[in-house]
């Protein structure tokens, strides 16, 4: 039986990784504004912001499964999101420079005709190079950073600053699908049609 899925996001990173996955899958931009209080432990801002999106959409289609995801990198205790500027993008990276820093992605998962929520986060550590300001300056000028969480694409032109992950990949790039893929099935869904689980 097939299970309507919509993506609460207008990330084209995730809807690649949807897409890759073989998922049918449609996309829904949600207007839910994110929460980025410091105060906040980061796994726990980032599934409220997840569920807060996820719940802004589900409200127009309650009968689907609703996919929400959140990204926030850390680092000592900061907390960087999408930048709000070249400003911004320079003091992040520059921070992050030669460091060890997490990103985290918080899920959920929301059905509200099934009353099913699902929320889960995952953290993967990023070890960054020691790179310098006209380096800085140069990935600015290419404008891969300017709507990344973190201000930079690992999956671009940002793994030149990359030494070493230890984690999830997929999850440094907004959407751990391996753990979403398990979810989903858990709850019935099967994806692309996959009746192997």
């Amino acid at each position: 039986m097939f299970q309507k899925i919509i993506l609460a996001s207008g990330s084209p990173r995730r809807r690649e990784m949807m897409t890759r996955l073989g998922i049918n899958f449609q996309y829904v931009t949600s207007t839910a504004k994110e929460d980025m209080n410091p105060e906040t432990p980061v796994a726990d801002l980032t599934i409220k912001n997840a569920a807060m999106k996820g719940y802004d959409v589900a409200s127009i289609y309650d009968e689907a499964f609703i996919i929400a995801a959140d990204t926030i990198v850390s680092c000592e205790g900061r907390i960087f999101g999408k930048p709000n500027g070249e400003e911004d993008i320079y003091d992040a990276l520059r921070f992050l420079s030669g460091k060890k820093h997490q990103v985290t992605t918080g899920v959920a998962i929301i059905n509200k005709r099934a009353g099913v929520c699902e929320r889960f986060s995952k953290t993967t550590d990023v070890y960054f190079k020691k790179y310098s300001d006209s380096f800085i300056k140069w990935y600015i000028a290419t404008d891969e950073p300017k709507d990344k969480a973190g201000s930079y694409a690992i999956q671009g032109k940002g793994c030149l600053m990359v030494d070493r992950i230890e984690g999830c990949y997929d999850n440094v790039v907004g959407l751990p699908v391996s753990e979403l893929f398990e979810r989903l099935i858990k709850f019935g869904v099967r994806p692309g049609g996959l009746n192997a689980y």
